[in-house]
């Protein structure tokens, strides 16, 4: 049942938290209310009790060991199941392989999990501390919403609300002369993330069989098989045959080309997209059913390329693309 596979979901779940406030800065500005400095705000991963620590153990700033303010850390706290986006466990998610067009990528749905997590901004000013609050606030609503490529071989990207929960201040002012003081908010977040489980390959369907049976339970026969193989109906290793010399119109089942020597009948061939089949050929004009596989009948204009669909394409079919099917019955 349990085999070995890692998606680093909640790696990238907490990296894409943690980059959401990467870009926060200070600025410092003098009684004329000119910008003296602008500081960029240090950002960590951590529990706030290291930091705090390391405060009051160098509370030197001219130490090399000392920490500076203001400051930011944040932390991965909790994992809990979110029963309020469960789906059915049974469905499964089958996509293209990225790096293989002939085959599939599939996975069971995800699970939805809520990642808690904490950030603290640690500062000496109540100013640094407000100017720090103000420009994350306005973009929780109470949520936000970050695209993670959640697993790479899917290709299965998904925005994740990140839901601001509560948020608390804490001024830690009391204390003799020789003590720094800091102002702490802590705020408390919510990241709704999928987990997914092992992925498997699969490759597409070539042949379907349906049988019909006849009779009563105690004398059941059958009647009648119907097999349909799948065929391709576009050109895919660009095998171009001839090209038109003359201009056509939606409604023209006669067409002219350059040279139909190499033409055969009952046979398919694509034109800018439209799959025609050619019923008889005389010298260079050849007879054909237009729009074949409701491919879209269109004007095409002289020196158009008419390429072969041959078994070679029926091989090179992607997966997840419109293909028709050729029926026998036995």
């Amino acid at each position: 049942m349990f085999e070995y596979f890692y998606h680093e979901i909640l790696r990238r779940t907490i990296i894409s938290f943690g980059t959401l406030f990467n870009d926060i800065s200070i600025k410092k500005t003098d009684s004329s209310d000119n910008t003296v400095s602008v500081v960029k705000v240090p950002l960590a991963y951590g529990p706030t009790q290291k930091f705090l620590a390391r405060l009051e153990q160098s509370p030197d700033l001219n130490k090399s060991t000392a920490i500076t303010l203001p400051r930011m850390s944040f932390e991965f706290t909790g994992l809990t199941y979110d029963a309020s986006r469960k789906v059915t466990t049974s469905q499964k998610i089958t996509v293209k392989d990225p790096d293989n067009g002939n085959t599939a990528k599939r996975s069971y749905m995800p699970v939805p999990y809520n990642m808690q997590f904490e950030l603290s901004v640690m500062t000496k000013l109540n100013d640094d501390s407000l100017q720090i609050v103000e420009q994350i606030l306005p973009y929780f609503q109470p949520s936000y919403n970050v695209t993670v490529n959640l697993v790479d071989t899917l290709n299965e990207k998904r925005d994740i609300p990140i839901v601001l929960e509560n948020i608390t201040m804490q001024d830690d002012y009391e204390g003799d002369f020789s003590s720094r003081r800091v102002l702490l908010y802590t705020f408390r977040f919510t990241a709704k993330t999928y987990l997914f489980g092992p992925v498997t390959t699969a490759t597409p369907i070539k042949t379907a069989t349906v049988s019909y049976y006849t009779g009563d339970a105690d004398s059941t026969q059958r009647e009648l098989s119907y097999r349909v193989t799948p065929r391709a109906i576009k050109d895919y290793d660009n095998s171009v045959v001839t090209l038109l010399s003359k201009d056509i119109e939606s409604t023209d089942t006669l067409i002219e080309v350059d040279d139909s020597s190499s033409i055969t009948t009952k046979s398919y061939y694509e034109i800018n997209g439209e799959e025609i089949y050619v019923t008889s050929i005389s010298d260079n004009k050849i007879t054909v059913e237009r729009g074949k596989d409701n491919t879209k009948i269109s004007k095409h204009v002289k020196g158009e390329e008419i390429k072969s669909i041959t078994t070679a394409d029926n091989d090179l079919i992607e997966f997840g693309d419109d293909f028709g099917f050729d029926g026998v019955t036995f």
